[in-house]
């Protein structure tokens, strides 16, 4: 037979669309043509088949027209997991294995010029997008991949180290050899978190940390330099509680679009992604041609922290507008358009002033040198409206090293995530998601305020200026005051501790 097609999937985003790969074999002037809206990497899958078919003892057509079609034809495709596919698809259109053979299976991986198959990039993706579409169907990969997609429950995964290995597999009778089933290698769980007993003083601090974590909102620390801010949101990551499947496999998948991949042993482990203050918009958010997920999105599941926020480019700074507000942030560019998830809980830290020491000069005797100017224009960087989505923003003082060195340990992070976690498990009981979630229409009836608290809040809002958003806020805060305290309703400690956990930079 000479035409034979062979089932693939491109990467769209985090979504994997089917690919046919369609080969045809034809006399005439040889030749190796690839149509299909093909990038150069794709392309020069060619010159990769042509040498690894050749090495592996296949044969290549030489004196044949080939030509292979990537369809559907609108839908661009990049990188090199169509080299196994397409070098299948020769092999069958040639008549070397029979074309039935390879309709149970979903191929990709790229092959080197030895025959050996090389990892690729979204394993993850591919198998989650192969489940929703055609669960019956069994994915081939790479050895490597492999063990990330067989991550994905209910699906068939078989891993592969060479092409020829593959080829054997799908000969017929007592001659193939069958692929061995791709395992999932159980998370190593990593080396032990900071612990929170470490930050000594800060009970302020603290207990923000400890409300961003059981409601799952976001946080500003603003502090002069050496208080321990970064210390801090190093430890937040240990207050949070585990991922359930669905975050474990949507955060996977995200980081194994990524340039370094996802290591399967991690699996189940909040991410935690620390960019430097001077990564671009398109780093922290996203973007390229194909557009690429950003330190946002790598960081869906987990914690994003920005140290040193104001020095951060505005561009990147009010990108974080959008994903704060919906979890989730397209990329449109002239041709195509791609949405990835950002679901993140943000920690930033930043100095109270350019020098860093305003307010610090009796616990440590240095006075600041900014002007007022200076001042209001180095807090100005964070605008009003990014503010406005920041549930948290809270002071962390400088503290006396004589009284640094007296202060006992605090308390550790074991103690504070199991209250964490009881009242995470409130909320989800009672919503379904983490207070920070709760929409606006929602809002009222897993907020009720008793009457006490509603005039307390609703005077404090009125002289503060405040707007819808960031009233609504302060209601997230509150109920996760009170799932921590383990009340049904919101009183007025509840808010009042809200509104306290919030007063920084209001002037």
């Amino acid at each position: 037979m000479s035409l034979a097609v062979v089932i693939s999937r491109a990467l769209d985003g985090l979504s994997a669309p089917e690919v046919r790969v369609e080969v045809h074999l034809a006399n005439g002037l040889p030749s190796f043509t690839l149509v299909g809206l093909a990038d150069t990497e794709v392309k020069e899958s060619r010159e990769r088949v042509r040498a690894a078919l050749q090495q592996s003892g296949l044969g290549f057509p030489h004196n044949k027209r080939i030509t292979v079609n990537l369809a559907p034809a609108d839908l661009p495709k990049d990188s090199g997991r169509f080299d196994l596919p397409i070098a299948l698809g020769i092999l069958a259109a040639a008549g070397v294995i029979e074309p039935a053979a390879l309709a149970p299976y979903e191929f990709a991986g790229e092959l080197s010029l030895g025959g050996e198959l090389r990892p690729v990039r979204g394993a993850l993706a591919l198998a989650l997008a192969l489940r929703s579409t055609d669960p019956g169907r069994i994915l081939v990969l790479p050895a490597e991949s492999a063990a990330a997609a067989a991550l994905v429950p209910g699906l068939p995964v078989r891993a592969a180290t060479q092409l020829a290995q593959v080829v054997q597999a799908l000969l017929p009778g007592a001659a193939a050899v069958p692929l061995p089933v791709a395992a999932a290698a159980p998370g190593a769980g990593g080396a032990p978190l900071p612990d929170l007993r470490d930050v000594k003083g800060q009970a302020g601090a603290k207990r923000a940390l400890e409300i961003a974590a059981a409601g799952g909102h976001s946080l500003l620390l603003i502090g002069p330099p050496g208080t321990g801010k970064s210390m801090l949101a190093q430890r937040l990551p240990s207050l949070l509680p585990p991922m359930d499947e669905a975050e474990a496999l949507a955060s996977a998948a995200v980081l194994s679009l990524s340039a370094t991949g996802f290591d399967p042993a991690r699996f189940g482990q909040r991410p935690v992604r620390t960019p430097h203050h001077s990564a671009s918009a398109p780093a922290l958010v996203g973007g390229g041609s194909p557009p690429r997920p950003g330190e946002i999105s790598l960081a869906h599941g987990g914690v994003l922290f920005l140290d040193e926020a104001p020095e951060l480019p505005r561009a990147a700074l009010e990108a974080l507008r959008e994903p704060l507000e919906t979890g989730q942030i397209t990329i449109s560019r002239a041709a195509r358009q791609a949405q990835f998830p950002a679901r993140f809980l943000l920690v930033a830290a930043m100095n109270p002033c350019p020098c860093g020491w305003l307010g610090a000069q009796a616990a440590t005797g240095r006075s600041c040198r900014c002007t007022p100017e200076q001042v209001a224009r180095y807090q100005g960087k964070l605008s009003g409206p990014l503010l406005d989505r920041i549930d948290l923003r809270i002071e962390v003082p400088a503290v006396r090293p004589a009284e640094l060195l007296r202060l006992p340990d605090g308390e550790p992070s074991a103690t504070v995530a199991a209250r964490v976690a009881a009242a995470r498990t409130r909320a989800i009981q009672r919503q379904g998601v983490p207070n920070a979630q709760l929409e606006a229409a929602t809002i009222d009836a897993h907020c009720a305020l008793d009457g006490a608290a509603t005039t307390f809040l609703r005077s404090a809002a009125e002289r503060l200026g405040w707007s819808g958003r960031r009233l609504h806020r302060t209601l997230k805060v509150a109920r996760t005051v009170a799932d921590l305290a383990g009340a049904d309703g919101i009183a007025v400690a509840h808010v009042a501790e809200a509104l306290q956990a919030q007063r920084a930079l209001d002037g």
